[in-house]
């Protein structure tokens, strides 16, 4: 079996990063920064603004998985 090139383990990490970032933004939603705030709002240090938070933080880990897997993918491919 021939060993695979650096090239090919870009491509291999980076769709599986993509991957694993797509299915955190489905299920988690986008940040609510980046998308329209249509919730009211709730008031620090409560229960609701501890679990607003780990949403967001869910949702930037999804995006930053997503664009760094395809741009992981891309830089495999084009090498």
């Amino acid at each position: 079996m021939a060993a695979l090139a650096l090239a090919d383990w870009l491509v291999i990490t980076g769709l599986g990063a993509a991957w694993l970032g797509w299915q955190i933004v489905a299920v988690g939603g986008l940040p609510r920064a980046i998308r329209p705030r249509d919730e009211p709002p709730v008031d620090r240090g409560s229960p609701e603004a501890f679990g607003r938070f780990w949403l967001d933080q869910y949702g930037f880990i999804g995006l930053t998985l997503l664009a760094g897997g395809l741009a992981l993918t891309i830089g495999g491919v084009l090498a």
